[in-house]
C-alpha cells in the first residue's frame, strides 16, 4: 500500500503542478509506473477545474466561467499538455523528415503551427463545452461535474493508449520521453483503463447516448 501511495504521489507530481509531499521524488521505476495513475489524475483536475466553473457561476456568466475552468486547468498542469500539442504541430508543420520533425519537437520554442495549433484548441474546448452546459442546463450538479471529468480522464486515457500500444521514436538518451518509454505490465493497462472508463459509466448509467463520445476518442486512437 505504502509503495502505491507513492507512486501515486509521483504521478501527481510528474503530471500536475499540485504540492506533494517531500517523500514524493524523481524515482524512474515510479514514473514509469505512475502511468497507472495517469487517467485518475485527470479525476483531480476535472473536479478542479469544475469546482472553478461551478463558484464563478455565482459571479459571471456561463461563458466567463468556462473559460476560467479551462485555465485553472492549464495552471493545474503547469501547461503540460499544451506544451506537448505544441511541439507535436510545429513538429509535423515545420519538418519534412522524421530527424526534422524531431528535433523540432524537441525545441522548447513555440512556433507558428503551435501558436495556431493552441488557439483553435482553446476556442474549440471552450465553445464545445460552453454549448454542451447550456444544452444540459437543468442536469444535477453531479452530472454536470462528470461531463468535466470526464473531459480529463478520457483524454489520458487517449493519450495513455497510444503509449501502450505504440514505439518511442527516439531511444536514446536524448528522448525526452524517458523514463516513460519503458513496457509496462498489466497493472498500467488495467489502472489506466478502470480510472478512464469509469466516470463514462456513470454517464452512461444517467444517459445511454453518452456511449457515443467513445467513438471518435476509439477512431482517433487508431488513426494516431
Amino acid at each position: 500500500m505504502n509503495r502505491e501511495i507513492r507512486i501515486f504521489f509521483t504521478a501527481l507530481m510528474f503530471y500536475t503542478r499540485i504540492p506533494c509531499p517531500s517523500f514524493t521524488d524523481h524515482n524512474p521505476d515510479y514514473i514509469n509506473k505512475a502511468t497507472r495513475y495517469f487517467t485518475l489524475i485527470g479525476w483531480i483536475v476535472g473536479m478542479i477545474c469544475f469546482g472553478t466553473y461551478w463558484l464563478s457561476t455565482y459571479l459571471f456568466d456561463n461563458m466567463t466561467s468556462v473559460i476560467l475552468s479551462v485555465l485553472a486547468g492549464v495552471i493545474t498542469t503547469g501547461a503540460f499538455h499544451e506544451d506537448g500539442l505544441a511541439d507535436v504541430y510545429d513538429g509535423f508543420g515545420g519538418g519534412w523528415t522524421k530527424e526534422k520533425i524531431l528535433l523540432i519537437m524537441k525545441d522548447s520554442r513555440v512556433g507558428v503551427y503551435g501558436v495556431i495549433a493552441l488557439i483553435f484548441s482553446f476556442a474549440l474546448k471552450i465553445y464545445c463545452l460552453n454549448s454542451l452546459l447550456i444544452l444540459t442546463n437543468g442536469l444535477p450538479w453531479y452530472v454536470l461535474g462528470l461531463f468535466f471529468i470526464n473531459y480529463h480522464s478520457l483524454a489520458r486515457l487517449s493519450a495513455a493508449s497510444i503509449i501502450f500500444t505504440s514505439q518511442y521514436a527516439r531511444e536514446d538518451e536524448s528522448s525526452k520521453a524517458k523514463p516513460l518509454a519503458k513496457s509496462h505490465s498489466y497493472k498500467e493497462i488495467v489502472g489506466a483503463c478502470f480510472f478512464g472508463l469509469f466516470p463514462l459509466a456513470l454517464l452512461y448509467y444517467n444517459k445511454w447516448q453518452f456511449v457515443f463520445v467513445s467513438l471518435p476518442l476509439l477512431v482517433l486512437c487508431i488513426y494516431i
